[in-house]
This record gives C-alpha cells, structure tokens and sequence, in this order.
C-alpha cells in the first residue's frame, strides 16, 4: 500500500479545483488559491510527483458515442488461481464494452462496469466474452439505471480539524 502524502490546506483546495475542472489553468488555480502561478505550477508538479495526482481523463457521454446501456456483472472464477486470473483481466481489459474492472473479495471476484448499445448486445457480451470462458463459473448482471459523480477525493480530516 503506498504511503501517504503530507497536504497544506493549499494543496487541497488545488486537488479540489482539478478534480472539478482539470482543464483549469495555472493562472486561475493560483488567483483562486491565493498563490503564484510559479508556486501553484511547483506545487502541481510535485502533487504529480509525489504520484498523488495520477493523470487527467477525458469523461465522455457513453450513450451519446452509441451505448447508451451500462451495467455492472459480478463474475465468479474458478479455480481462482493467477494463470487464469492474468489472461481473465487482460481480455476483460481489452474489451471496447469494458468502463471499469475491480478485484473483490467475498462471494464475487470481480465487478466489471460495461457500456453498451443495448439488452441484445449486453447479451451477446455476457454469453460470447464472460460465461464462454472455461474459468468462469458465474456471471451476475445488474443494469445501471442512473449514475452520479461525487464530490472531490481528499483525505481524511482528522478528527476535530475543519478543512475549508
């Protein structure tokens, strides 16, 4: 597990403005932190050497590109054993329907969130790519109704600290 990362209140407030909009620059960032460009561009770089920040995504509209069905498919493998668990996360990866994979404990191994056209194409991706394979033993499959973004990650604010 990595360690963490010390954060001022300066930082913070930076981590909060990128994660709502990383397309601000660094003369905003810094009028709205109450720094330097410089000091806000120092401060950034070492947030992203310090590997707390990791990259900036693009969020795309899945059904605006075309599917416009997304579910979530908790999946059993058995044997659970590495050689069958790398190629599984490999292909499962490389799958255009593919948003998210997570490795789970508990009854299920994994949660894989899909996007896709619609309940034909999510049946043809479950059956032909998912309960095909030899290692899988169970695939259950929970459509997304509706999806929300959260609010900015930050650390813990240790107990009795306000964080502005």
């Amino acid at each position: 597990m990595a360690e963490s990362v010390a954060l001022d209140p300066v930082d913070l407030h930076i981590l909060r403005l990128l994660q709502n909009d990383a397309r601000t620059t660094y003369r905003e960032l810094a009028a709205e932190v109450g720094v330097a460009p410089s000091t806000c561009l120092d401060r950034v770089t070492r947030l992203r050497r310090s590997g707390v920040i990791l990259g900036h995504r693009l969020a795309l509209d899945p059904a605006r590109l075309g599917r416009g069905l997304q579910a979530l498919l908790s999946v059993q493998v058995r044997p659970h054993r590495r050689e069958l668990i790398g190629p599984f996360v490999e292909r499962i990866r490389a799958l255009p329907e593919s948003r998210a994979l997570f490795h789970l404990t508990g009854p299920d191994d994994y949660l894989v969130h899909v996007a896709v056209t619609d309940t034909a194409d999510l049946q043809r991706l479950v059956v032909d790519e998912f309960t095909s394979r030899r290692e899988v033993a169970r695939v259950e499959t929970r459509l997304i109704f509706q999806q929300w973004d959260c609010g900015p990650l930050l650390p813990p604010t240790p107990v009795g600290v306000q964080d502005r």
